[in-house]
């Protein structure tokens, strides 16, 4: 009797060991049947549910059966040798993205620049011209996504013809990826290489679909089929590629922990799922906790690499929801909020670090970090916050997100007021005011470098109005190129500080002011560390929509070259009289187009014509005489999208420089105020600024980096006493 007890005490206790285990701060129940991971059976009814109540989701529908139905009259066919880097499809000679022209061989194409139409040949001895591999890449992210889109129709119609043809392509992946040699995106067999993707992180966004349609229809398969996909596939691509490869907070390990969690999800592998989640060093939790940051950023600061991140962590977050596991948390709910505190009037995100310009409505030409606004149809599902709501009612609901997690009916959007804030945290600042998307906005950047996606460009700004960017921050182009690292990973490239011509290092800056006095709204930073002996800092004051004035000060230790850069979207209004000047065959300067440079003594104005009766006026004066470099710059369009470029010259061991921005065109009138010291000596320590506006507004301002007893003395005599960084006089 006694062994019969303890038999049964046993059998109990196993039969509690397989169906709950713990996993560091997460519960783990008995995995539910198949589907688990895209959908659960729920999700599915819900999706038939959409599909016949809504039409929005029903033409989502429609377009999907048509891609699969076209497939199933097609036989499989997968590319004989893994893929190439994305980032080398693009012209070494102009930067631009290549075009892919007509086939001319068995998985061999032409590839034309769209700059001259010249063709490129590939050459699969060169990684760096294995443009044929970067194709072939491609169709394996698009076999992957078909095998998905066959298991969702399966699932839909219970027509076991899509859940063949998805079988037919998984198996045949199967018996071929371990032929698939190791590689990097240099060529090299060893860990970080795929074996269909040349990195890690290719690896998994091809994995993670593929995982997604095998599970949706894994009821289909026999035990054999199961056998090979897990032995041959799936074990083999996330246990020998993927994991080996450790990359800490980034967010191509929140790909990598993705398709890991998803094996281990598909395949009941509790190894796989501890490590996805609960991993000390790169788990899901560790990436939410050290990655995010309280203002919701991203820590790598890119705008594209933020979605590109939330684009990698639904799929886990979803899989984990589907068998029981809530990772729907504070910080994730954080990045769903932050684009929407960070973008300008028209709904874009400007194109900081290793970013381009980041569209939230669904725009045409907007598309390489994708899941922008559609996925907020997966934040709003979850979350249920009515801004996502705003953000989703702007436009046609036309994506896989919205027929997968649509929710029914949204409110109509609301005229958005803009106001300023900072994020010190984060370390940026905006200065707006207006409404809509005639708003003017401007958008401060001092705080953490990024990391590997990081620009030298402590304290450079974007500045929008009136429906467009008219101080602009170039983004990047393809990281294959030399122009990416010549020019966009450049300080010169933006609107900030060079130093004896060379980039800044990587610094981070601080926030020494922030507010507003007389409804002038200001920011003042430190950029930190970003040269030797060098402080810069930066006051940036927003008077109305239409005016603008930069007061910047620059302490070294000894006398160096000093230029101040400015990007301007537009042509110039008139040519500005100069001598021709041939930089410096320097990154940054050796890029340069049409220069020119003058010695300015005491003010000099420059127009920029925006379009049809619209003009902009940048006004600089200096302490010193200086030199004006008239350039043109490239902007995100690579090197024939040319743009106004100014620069300020000086060399001096203190300098201060304003420059008065007139978004009408209006002048404005900028003079320097003499500056004392608490014993009655003049300083360059401090600066002030007087401004009179068309309007008849006059103000003075003054920034005094180190916060020093000072004295103006006002144009009427007055004296003017600050001990504050930044202190504002105005009259009308």
């Amino acid at each position: 009797m006694q062994w019969l007890f303890r038999c049964t005490l046993i059998l109990l206790l196993m039969q509690w060991l397989c169906t709950e285990f713990a996993l560091g701060e997460v519960k783990i129940v008995r995995l539910p049947q198949h589907p688990r991971l895209l959908f659960n059976r729920d999700g599915i009814a819900q999706l038939k549910e959409r599909i016949n109540s809504y039409d929005w989701a029903k033409i989502q529908w429609e377009a999907l059966k048509r891609r699969v139905d076209s497939v199933l009259k097609e036989g499989v066919s997968i590319p004989p040798r893994g893929g190439n880097w994305w980032h080398y499809y693009a012209c070494p000679k102009h930067g631009a993205p290549l075009r892919t022209g007509k086939q001319i061989g068995e998985w061999q194409w032409e590839h034309v620049c769209p700059v001259d139409n010249e063709v490129l040949q590939s050459d699969p001895t060169k990684p760096q011209r294995d443009y044929d591999g970067v194709v072939i890449m491609g169709i394996h992210g698009r076999c992957a996504s078909i095998v998905r889109d066959l298991g969702i129709a399966y699932q839909v119609t219970g027509d076991r013809k899509y859940a063949y043809k998805a079988k037919e392509i998984l198996l045949t992946y199967a018996e071929r990826y371990l032929n698939y040699p190791l590689h990097t995106i240099l060529g090299e067999p060893k860990i970080g290489g795929g074996r269909v993707g040349p990195q890690t992180l290719d690896e998994s966004t091809w994995l993670i679909p593929m995982a997604q349609g095998a599970d949706l229809i894994w009821e289909t398969l026999n035990e054999s089929e199961r056998q090979t996909l897990s032995q041959k596939l799936f074990l083999p691509a996330a246990k020998e590629v993927i994991l080996p490869h450790r990359m800490g907070v980034h967010n191509i390990q929140c790909w990598k922990n993705s398709a890991v969690g998803l094996v281990g999800f598909l395949l009941g592998d509790e190894q796989l799922i501890r490590e996805a989640i609960d991993n000390p060093e790169r788990g899901y939790w560790t990436q939410m906790r050290k990655g995010v940051s309280p203002d919701g950023v991203w820590w790598e600061g890119a705008w594209g690499y933020h979605f590109y991140t939330l684009s990698a962590l639904w799929h886990l977050t979803e899989a984990a929801r589907n068998c029981g596991i809530d990772l729907y948390g504070e910080e994730l709910k954080r990045m769903f909020d932050a684009p929407l505190k960070f973008m300008m009037p028209n709904w874009r995100l400007p194109a900081f670090n290793d970013s381009t310009e980041v569209a939230l409505l669904a725009e045409i030409g907007f598309a390489r970090f994708g899941l922008t606004q559609p996925i907020y149809e997966l934040a709003y599902a979850r979350y249920r916050d009515p801004i996502y709501a705003a953000l989703l009612s702007r436009s046609e609901r036309r994506s896989d997100f919205s027929l997968w997690f649509g929710v029914g009916e949204l409110p109509k959007p609301q005229l958005l007021q803009w106001n300023s804030a900072n994020y010190p945290l984060s370390g940026y600042a905006i200065l707006a005011k207006g409404e809509g998307e005639q708003a003017t906005w401007l958008c401060l950047k001092y705080g953490p470098h990024g990391g590997g996606h990081g620009h030298p460009d402590k304290l450079n700004f974007v500045l929008y109005s009136r429906g467009q960017i008219l101080v602009l921050d170039p983004g990047i182009t393809r990281y294959g190129v030399p122009i990416h690292s010549g020019w966009y990973k450049t300080t010169l490239a933006h609107n900030t500080l060079v130093v004896d011509e060379a980039n800044q290092k990587p610094a981070e800056g601080k926030c020494l002011a922030f507010g507003a006095e007389k409804g002038i709204d200001f920011v003042v930073a430190d950029a930190g560390n970003i040269y030797d002996g060098v402080r810069f800092v930066r006051a940036i004051a927003l008077l109305n929509q239409d005016s603008i004035v930069l007061i910047d000060h620059i302490r070294c230790e000894k006398e160096r070259l000093l230029d101040i850069a400015l990007h301007l979207r537009g042509q110039w209004a008139k040519p500005v009289a100069a001598d021709a000047w041939t930089p410096p065959n320097k990154d940054g300067y050796r890029y340069l187009r049409d220069a020119a440079i003058r010695r300015v003594d005491g003010i000099f104005e420059v127009g920029i014509n925006l379009g049809k009766d619209w003009q902009i006026l940048a006004k600089f004066i200096a302490g010193e005489p200086f030199e004006l470099i008239t350039a043109l710059g490239i902007g995100p369009g690579g090197t024939e999208d040319r743009v106004p470029m100014l620069i300020a010259r000086q060399k001096a061991q203190v300098a201060a420089l304003a420059c008065g921005l007139s978004l009408n065109g209006k002048a404005i009138e900028l003079m320097f105020l003499p500056v004392k010291d608490g014993n009655g000596k003049i300083t360059k320590d401090a600066v002030a600024l007087r401004l009179k506006l068309h309007d008849g507004f006059v103000g003075t301002f003054v920034l005094n980096p180190n916060r020093i007893p000072i004295q103006v003395t006002m144009p009427e005599g007055t004296i003017w006493q600050i001990n504050e960084v930044f202190a504002v006089k105005a009259v009308k």
